[in-house]
């Protein structure tokens, strides 16, 4: 089985719209250890377009594209994983397709969808908001402690993230961090996918 990367590059609609997000995401796609997550409101031959530019360059550099929500645009492009909403296509279904993508993720809110979803299948899930978020400012953050609750590796911590929160996650029991802002946004965002590793794994 594909591993699942540390670190997770997520887009949304702000940052699909940047003039430069192919050389963003070129640049934070360092190996193996980073996926990039192309989500947003994007559909039909637009969105496949990005999906196929993202996967020649992350296949260049070694690392992992992951789509959201899309299972026919995952593969069609031929992405390493489907990343499925909290509300999307049921994880036991995805995951015992023929023709899945080799990963299957699912975002949850609470340790509880957290835990069901890896025991319906999911090779990973998203947990948060961990951490206050400007992407959700309404939504009560879960604290580290969430982490420990699910009590898997396969637990990528979501929301707020910063370098000593993702030092922080990792030693809640979180596999790995994802993020939007601390990334995208960076002036140097392979400087910020670096920095955010180093955290991770100090």
């Amino acid at each position: 089985m594909t591993a699942v990367p540390r670190l997770h590059a997520v887009t949304d609609d702000r940052v699909l719209a940047l003039p430069d997000v192919l050389d963003r995401a070129r640049a934070l796609a360092l190996g193996p250890d980073v996926a990039i997550h192309l989500r947003g409101a994007l559909s039909g031959r637009p969105l496949l377009a990005l999906a196929d530019a993202l996967r020649a360059l992350t296949a260049a550099a070694g690392a992992l594209l992951i789509v959201n929500d899309r299972l026919d645009v995952a593969r069609l492009c031929r992405a390493d994983g489907l990343h499925l909403p909290a509300r999307g296509l049921p994880v036991a279904r995805v995951a015992a397709h023929p023709d899945r993508p080799h990963l299957v993720g699912r975002s949850t809110h609470a340790a509880a969808d957290a835990r069901a979803a890896l025991a319906a299948g999911a090779d990973y899930v998203f947990l948060g908001n961990v951490w206050p978020t400007a992407s959700h400012p309404d939504r009560p953050p879960l604290g580290p402690a969430a982490i420990g609750v699910v009590s898997s590796a396969r637990v990528i911590a979501i929301g707020g993230i910063t370098a000593d929160r993702a030092a922080e996650a990792r030693a809640a029991g979180a596999g790995g961090v994802a993020a939007i802002r601390a990334l995208w946004d960076a002036p140097d965002p392979a400087a910020a996918a670096r920095n955010l590793l180093l955290s991770f794994s100090a």
